[in-house]
C-alpha cells in the first residue's frame, strides 16, 4: 500500500463529499470538476484498499469503512489547520483558529456579546462559531469538528472534558400575559394548552417527555421544531405555547412580549463547556475556554440571565 501517495487533498475532498452528501455539490463547493473528484476518490479507495462511499439515486453516503475514515480525516485536517497557530503561539500570545459551538437557545443571548469579548481579549484568535442543538454539538465535539461546545446537560454523557458553569430553570412560554396567567404553573396546567416543542433528540424535549411520563400526562404537541427562533415565531403566531430554559425575552428582537412562567416543581438544565477528552488543547483553545468562563460569570453577575444560577465555583 503506497500510503506515501496519500495527500491531504484526498482527505479534504472525501470529508466534503460526506458532509455534502453529493459528488456534484461537493465538486461545486471545492471548485473541482466532478469527474476529477470521482477520480480522486477512486484513487483514495485504491490506496486504502476499501470501498469508502456508497452511491445511490439519493446521493452519496459513507460506508462503514468510510465512516471510520471520516472521523479520522476530520481530526487530521483540524490538527493540520491548527499548526500555524500552534507555532506562532509558542513565543507570544495565543494565535490560531478555534471552532466553538453553542446551543441555539443560548446563542440567542450569548453569541454576539461573547464573540466581541473574545475578539478584544484574544485579538489573534479567529473564532469560528456555529449553533446547533446540544446533542448535535456533543457529536461534533466528539468527532473533532468542534474544539469547544457550550451545551445543555441533565447528566454527564460521553467522555468529554467538561466544566458545568450554571443551571437554568425551565419556563412555560406564552404569547402574552393575560389576567389568568398564574405566578407559576405545574406540568398539569401546562398541558391544558397546545405546545410547540423541540423535536427529538433535543435534550430539553427528552427531559420533558420523561417528566410528562412520570406524571402520566399526555401533552398536545401542535408542532415540533429544531431551531430556537422558529419555536418563538410559532408561539408568537399563536400556534401554541412552549417550554424553554429562558425566563426573559427582552433581548430577543420581535419577541419581547412573550410571557414566561416558572414551572413548579422546578425543572433545571445545566450549561456545560465541553471539549474532546483526548490530546492537549492548543493555547488558542485554552484562551477561548478561559475567556468564555470569565465572560459567562460576568454575564450572569450583570443579571442578564434571570433565574440562572452559577455553579462552577460550587464545591462540597
Amino acid at each position: 500500500m503506497q500510503l506515501r501517495a496519500l495527500k491531504l487533498r484526498h482527505l479534504r475532498y472525501f470529508v466534503t463529499i460526506v458532509e455534502r452528501g453529493s459528488l456534484s455539490r461537493a465538486a461545486a463547493q471545492l471548485h473541482v470538476a466532478q469527474p476529477a473528484l470521482s477520480q480522486q476518490m477512486a484513487e483514495l479507495e485504491g490506496l486504502l484498499g476499501a470501498a469508502l462511499l456508497h452511491r445511490s439515486a439519493r446521493g452519496v453516503r459513507a460506508t462503514t469503512a468510510g465512516e471510520a475514515l471520516y472521523a479520522a480525516a476530520v481530526d487530521i485536517l483540524r490538527r493540520v489547520e491548527q499548526l500555524p497557530g500552534i507555532v506562532r503561539s509558542a513565543g507570544g500570545e495565543p494565535e490560531g483558529t478555534v471552532t466553538l459551538g453553542m446551543s441555539s437557545t443560548l446563542a440567542a443571548a450569548l453569541a454576539g456579546p461573547f464573540m466581541d469579548a473574545s475578539r478584544k481579549r484574544l485579538p489573534k484568535v479567529a473564532l469560528r462559531f456555529s449553533s446547533h442543538d446540544s446533542v448535535s454539538l456533543r457529536d461534533r465535539v466528539a468527532g473533532g469538528r468542534l474544539d469547544l461546545g457550550v451545551v445543555y446537560e441533565t447528566e454527564p454523557v460521553g467522555r468529554f472534558l467538561r466544566l458545568p458553569l450554571f443551571r437554568q430553570r425551565l419556563f412555560w412560554i406564552q404569547r402574552r400575559k393575560t389576567p389568568r396567567s398564574p405566578a407559576s404553573a405545574s406540568l398539569r396546567t401546562v398541558i391544558e394548552h397546545p405546545l410547540v416543542l423541540p423535536s427529538h433528540p433535543n435534550l430539553v424535549r427528552v427531559m420533558l417527555d420523561k417528566a410528562f411520563a412520570e406524571e402520566h400526562l399526555s401533552p398536545d404537541v401542535s408542532a415540533e421544531m429544531d431551531v430556537f427562533s422558529s419555536i418563538l415565531s410559532a408561539v408568537h403566531s399563536g400556534l401554541g405555547n412552549t417550554i424553554l430554559p429562558k425566563g426573559d425575552f427582552s433581548d430577543v428582537p420581535g419577541h419581547a412580549r412573550l410571557f414566561a412562567t416558572p414551572i413548579e416543581p422546578p425543572l433545571y438544565v445545566t450549561v456545560s463547556l465541553i471539549s474532546h477528552g483526548d490530546g492537549a488543547p492548543t493555547r488558542a483553545t485554552e484562551g477561548v475556554r478561559e475567556c468564555f468562563v470569565a465572560f459567562a460569570r460576568d454575564y450572569l453577575d450583570s443579571g442578564a440571565l434571570p433565574d440562572a444560577e452559577w455553579i462552577a465555583d460550587s464545591g462540597p
